[in-house]
């Protein structure tokens, strides 16, 4: 067990490093702005094309694991949506923004590092078919619900455009495929680019991850629906994830253990990003997510635990 604390410790102490230099107010508000910006648009996307293109297509791409997980996050995303609707019948917004929050993983900013940590590159395959689930399918599900049920006017298309055309660890994803499926290796300079480029994503990511939570406050009138929250997205999708891919599907132990490892992670921030815009729940939302990051502290190595003993 000590082994897998220890993994997670130098990933989680760059969290708890850019909470509290924001707290000292040793960092700007801009100056994580801007880490953010260059993670998520520059550094994540070159760490996650070098994965993907440095290995063979049929070791990073399983359609049965992206099948399972996929179906996983889809009932917990209909189970969450139901018993909210039930709950709150007045706003379907809100119903489909904590849908969202309990089955999109934060996978850009703590996904690569973790695994990487501990699975090693190729941790990178399940990784990008987590995202193209969870980003393209659940994240653009949820963005849909929330802006039809406020009457924004907001499209379906543009809504799916920008989670997934637009999101450049999507293309990146897809480009290194492309890369993968020709058989080529890169060029030894655009390697050593890449391979320096995404160097800095880990750290970068999770210091602004770090640095936005300690902007964040925890309502008391909203702890308690967090609290449910945390559970579904921390205890339930793990465990469902386990029971689909090892239990029904019965893919390879790599897969499966990969793919709780992966739901095992704290909802995503853009999931609050989308709450705001469309004004669905918005507290409730940032506090799941706050506290969610803060619990996967522990419950991480100990999902890893389980997984991998």
């Amino acid at each position: 067990m000590i082994d897998f604390v220890m993994l997670s410790v130098p990933i989680f102490g760059v969290v708890l490093l850019g909470w509290a230099a924001m707290r000292a107010r040793l960092v700007a508000p801009g100056a994580l702005d801007a880490l953010g910006v260059f993670s998520f648009r520059f550094a994540l996307p070159a760490l996650v094309f070098r994965l993907i293109a440095g290995q063979p297509l049929g070791r990073s791409f399983n359609p049965v694991f992206y099948g399972g997980y996929l179906a996983s996050g889809l009932l917990v995303f209909a189970l969450v949506f139901g018993l909210s609707s039930r709950l709150d019948r007045r706003a379907a917004a809100a119903a489909g923004a904590r849908a969202t929050t309990t089955t999109v993983s934060n996978l850009g900013f703590l996904g690569p590092p973790l695994m990487l940590a501990f699975f090693g590159e190729r941790g990178a395959g399940p990784l990008a078919m987590a995202i193209l689930a969870e980003i393209m399918i659940l994240l653009s599900l949820g963005s849909v619900l929330m802006g039809f049920s406020r009457g924004g006017g907001v499209g379906v298309w543009p809504l799916v455009r920008r989670g997934t055309v637009q999101n450049p660890i999507v293309a990146a994803i897809v480009l290194g495929a492309v890369l993968a499926a020709t058989g080529r290796p890169l060029p030894l300079p655009l390697d050593r680019f890449l391979g320096f480029l995404g160097g800095s994503a880990g750290p970068t990511a999770l210091f602004a991850l770090g640095g936005a939570l300690a902007t964040q406050r925890i309502d008391r009138t909203t702890a308690l629906a967090a609290a449910g929250l945390t559970m579904m997205k921390l205890l339930v999708y793990p465990a469902l994830v386990w029971y689909v891919l090892a239990r029904l599907l019965q893919v390879e132990p790599f897969w499966s253990q990969a793919g709780v490892l992966i739901a095992s992670l704290p909802s995503a921030g853009n999931v609050y990003v989308l709450a705001q815009r469309h004004g669905a729940d918005v507290e409730r939302v940032s506090a799941a997510i706050v506290l969610s990051t803060l619990v996967s502290m522990a419950t991480v190595p100990v999902a890893a635990w389980l997984m991998l003993r």
